[in-house]
């Protein structure tokens, strides 16, 4: 029986690739799951099924429907999951629309890279091929944060897998990658050629692959730390956000440091830079360790210095409805059991449903530009100016 997950799994690939001793550490710890990934799964699972019923199967209305209700009976199931698998659906349905005939189209397959990573294998949530086109597409439900699809390496790893799977039968020669996050309307997608793709995995992918599968190289913390096992643990990342040294004199001339020149009052932009970035890698792991450790202590074991307590608690009513009969019954005006306010305009669509309320209240939706907010300079978008800002309100007067 095959193992569920790959040891070099494509999703994981942005952290072997950098750490690659970090995949034979994650197997030494138990796996974990949350609410939000058995959402994803439910929610992929709805996606799949009216992909399947539109291009693969043919299935009567009422089969459709009697295996729609299994999945809404999950207690996880929330109707929003409807339009967002909805707007996944209408992007391939649009992509297979733009060819003069009908494509090739397969939902959740099994795409075997093994050859570019010991016993690599993931799921290609859509593959679409035609003419010498092969289309991977990803369906994200998170609401986090956009996920880019260039150079992505969870999605150029199941392109290898497609390739080398359809290559017999299809002349593939681009491959378009895109990542479809409904609930941040995203959209991304990337378009490279096979024999670029090809040189990455044989190049870059392979000799990094063998050295994690094999359990050597560097520990190397950094962004892609977020999702793994080892996290809080991690020893390597201890040692980079505790060298408290690193903050001491950072961007100053080395004279300064041994002494020769006083060092000035104020950090200069450069040195607010590099520090605010130890900072803001020190704050996310000082999180992951207040999360392991009372982990820890609920299940028994000791960290010294910090104990469990019971966190605050918040009134609520055992039974409303009697509750609110009883106030009544005291002669008190039910008016003070119930507030009236207007329901704001993302709360309705999500009641509505995209379309509709759309269609319905559309042109009523104002975005004014958000608030100026600080990201790291390796973030997707695009830089903010406070001239523009001027711009917007040009022609304003109180």
């Amino acid at each position: 029986m095959l193992a569920q997950h790959a040891l070099l799994s494509a999703s994981s690939a942005s952290r072997w690739m950098h750490c690659p001793p970090s995949a034979r550490l994650e197997e030494t710890l138990p796996d974990s799951t949350s609410d939000y990934a058995a959402e994803g799964t439910l929610a992929h699972a709805i996606g799949e099924l009216k992909v399947r019923k539109k291009f693969l199967e043919p299935m009567s209305t009422r089969s459709y429907n009697s295996r729609m209700k299994k999945l809404e009976a999950d207690p996880l199931y929330d109707p929003e999951m409807q339009q967002h698998t909805d707007a996944y659906l209408d992007y391939i349905t649009g992509v297979t629309m733009a060819y003069p005939s009908r494509p090739y189209v397969t939902a959740e397959k099994r795409l075997d890279y093994s050859n570019y990573a010991p016993e690599g294998f993931g799921t290609g949530d859509c593959i679409i091929i035609g003419g010498d086109t092969l289309h991977v597409i990803d369906f994200k439900y998170g609401k986090g944060v956009p996920v880019s699809s260039e150079e992505n390496p969870q999605m150029m790893l199941y392109a290898l897998g497609a390739i080398d799977f359809y290559n017999i039968i299809y002349d593939i020669k681009q491959i378009v990658l895109t990542i479809v996050q409904p609930r941040l309307d995203s959209i991304s997608e990337w378009t490279i050629e096979r024999d670029k793709l090809l040189d990455w995995g044989v190049f870059t992918v392979r000799p990094v692959a063998q050295t994690a599968f094999n359990g050597e190289g560097d520990y190397c913390p950094g962004d892609w730390c977020r999702f793994c096992r080892a996290k809080a643990q991690c020893r390597a990342r201890a040692d980079t956000n505790t060298a408290l040294e690193d903050f001491k004199g950072i961007a100053a001339p080395s004279k300064a440091e041994s002494g020769k020149f006083p060092l000035p009052p104020l950090l200069s932009n450069t040195e607010v830079g590099e520090v605010l970035q130890k900072a803001i890698d020190l704050e996310k792991w000082a999180s992951d360790l207040k999360e392991y450790a009372l982990s820890a202590i609920l299940a028994g074991e000791d960290v010294q210095g910090w104990k469990a307590v019971e966190g605050v608690s918040r009134r609520s009513w055992d039974d409303q409805e009697t509750a609110f009969s009883d106030i009544k019954a005291a002669g008190i005006d039910e008016a003070m059991l119930y507030e009236r306010k207007p329901v704001t305009a993302p709360a309705l669509e999500k009641a509505l449903g995209k379309k509709l309320f759309t269609e319905v209240v559309g042109a009523h939706i104002v975005a004014p530009p958000g608030k100026p907010t600080l990201v790291p300079e390796t973030d997707k978008r695009e830089a903010y100016h406070p001239h523009d800002a001027a711009n917007d309100f040009a022609g304003v007067t109180e």
